[in-house]
Parts: C-alpha cells; sequence; structure tokens
C-alpha cells in the first residue's frame, strides 16, 4: 500500500532583515526588582483602562530578551532569533526619567497597563541605562510548559486517541470513533529524528535531504509494518495546536481516524534559528 502524507504548516511570524546581534546583559537588582513588582501586578490586578482584569501568570525574566535601550528596530523579531528566542508575539516598551524600579512600574501601570495584562505574552526581557528603561515582553513560538520528548509524546498520543473516541467529519469524509492507537517505540524514534531534521535542517518536507521518505525512516528504525501514515506541522506552541491544526486539514484528519492503523509514534523539535521554530511528526502504522 502507498505511504499516506500529510504536512501542515502554520506560520505565525513575519520575519524581517536582521539589523544587529546583541549580547545579553546582566540583570542588575533593579532590573529583577520591576520584574517582580509587575508579576505581583499580574497576580492581583487592578482594573485597566476601565476594565477589572482576572489574576494572571507571573513573566518568565529572559536574559536573551534584554535587548539595548531605545532599540525597537523593524528586525527585532530576527535579533531575539540571533540570541536563541523564537517569538510568536513580541513587545517592546520604553520609560525615560525612572531613577528605581517603583518609578518605572508606575510609570508602565499609568500608560502600558494594557500591556502589562496581555494574555498573550509569556516571557519579559529588562534592560536599564540610568532613568531609562526598555521591557520586552514576547510569547515563545514553543510553549514553556510543553517539557522533554517523552512528556510531548505521551501528550500527543492523549490526543490522537481523544479525537479517535469519537464520530468525525473529515472534510467530507465521515469516519465512525476508532479504537484507540497504542505507543510504538520505533515509530516514535522515526518520527523524533523527521522532526530534528527538519528543526536544524530548515526544512518542511516528507521526503528528507537524503530522499527517503516515512516508511523509509519507519523501517530504518526498527519498525516491521508494512503500512505507514504520516502527519508534520510546523510554527504550532504545543502538542494541541499541533493535533488542532491536523484535525482542521481533512487529509490529516483522515489518517488521524483511519482504522487501519493501530500504532503512533510522534514527536517534536526545536531549533530557534529554524524559520518555523518548532517542527512536528506524527507516524502511524499498521502490522
Amino acid at each position: 500500500m502507498r505511504p499516506t502524507v500529510r504536512c501542515c504548516r502554520f506560520i505565525s511570524l513575519c520575519l524581517m532583515p536582521l539589523c544587529a546581534l546583541f549580547a545579553s546583559p546582566a540583570h542588575a537588582s533593579g532590573e529583577r526588582q520591576l520584574v517582580e513588582v509587575i508579576n505581583d501586578y499580574r497576580a492581583d490586578p487592578d482594573r485597566c483602562a476601565g476594565r477589572a482584569v482576572k489574576p494572571l501568570r507571573p513573566l518568565s525574566l529572559k536574559s536573551n530578551l534584554a535587548l539595548p535601550v531605545g532599540y525597537g528596530g523593524g528586525g527585532l523579531r530576527n535579533a531575539l532569533k540571533a540570541k536563541g528566542y523564537q517569538a510568536v508575539t513580541v513587545r517592546t516598551i520604553r520609560v525615560v526619567g525612572a531613577q528605581d524600579a517603583d518609578e518605572a512600574f508606575d510609570m508602565l501601570e499609568s500608560d502600558y497597563c494594557g500591556a502589562l495584562l496581555d494574555t498573550q505574552f509569556a516571557d519579559i526581557g529588562v534592560t536599564r541605562a540610568r532613568s531609562e528603561w526598555q521591557i520586552v515582553l514576547a510569547q515563545p513560538v514553543l510553549d514553556g510548559r510543553v517539557g522533554d520528548s517523552r512528556a510531548a509524546g505521551k501528550a500527543l498520543l492523549a490526543e490522537v486517541n481523544a479525537a479517535r473516541a469519537r464520530p468525525r467529519l473529515c472534510g467530507r469524509q465521515r469516519f465512525a470513533a476508532a479504537r484507540p492507537l497504542t505507543w510504538n517505540a520505533a515509530l516514535g524514534a522515526a518520527a523524533q529524528g523527521h522532526s530534528k531534521a527538519m528543526a536544524y535542517g530548515n526544512y518542511f518536507a516528507h521526503r528528507d535531504p537524503d530522499g527517503d521518505m516515512p516508511l523509509d525512516r519507519a523501517k530504518a528504525a526498527g519498525y516491521r509494518g508494512r503500512q505507514i501514515g504520516e502527519n508534520i506541522a510546523a510554527g504550532q506552541s504545543s502538542p494541541n495546536k499541533a493535533m488542532a491544526s491536523w484535525l482542521a486539514s481533512p487529509g490529516h484528519c483522515a489518517n488521524l481516524m483511519n482504522p487501519m492503523f493501530t500504532q503512533v509514534g510522534a514527536a517534536y523539535a526545536a531549533d530557534s534559528r529554524s524559520d518555523e521554530g518548532v517542527y512536528w511528526t506524527m507516524l502511524f502504522g499498521a502490522p
């Protein structure tokens, strides 16, 4: 049987030419203090722009988000990428005339409370030059809660089996609920290898640079089944977002719901220097 392969791409960044590379300055106590005050505010926010705001998770301080004061050029995302941070969303704020962290926060709360309480941001970087402060708020391409490859694999297995547990319409093709898939270590290894190859090689395709296809990679990893299907995705920040993109695509959805498949292996790999930042592979098999 001819292997079934599907790819899904999610592009969330509009990258601009790289303007400069920056070193990562050490965070002084005042800068750390400002982050602490901001996180205290997020944990118990006052009203912002006349509306009530629910408590938010703290922002994580990242040294590679610390940019020179005054920098906010068009190559911001590429500048962060060069420092090892792949951002899906980023914003810079400059405060002038604050002598300490408390004054800086007062100015931020007054003029930028909406940004400080924006749920799309997870990380923060702060740089200070005397009375000038630069704050960088960002959301990484890869969700920091994804965990290692084993945790991601378990999450993807749970996601695919939850999807198969109910009838589903994939495009115009209707599928009944299907039996859950079991994890196969060889398929997992092949999926991990292809995700790494795409991330480190900065490409997005079922055929790798050596010309191998999913069935070739599965066999090389020790899988003895004769039927293989593959879904790939790029740019999604978490397992559930990768699964959502596959379910929204008729061809990927059909692979996920195909009752012929009984085994699965899945993995992701990330490289901040690549175009998409994170790459996902799910391999389906039938003995």
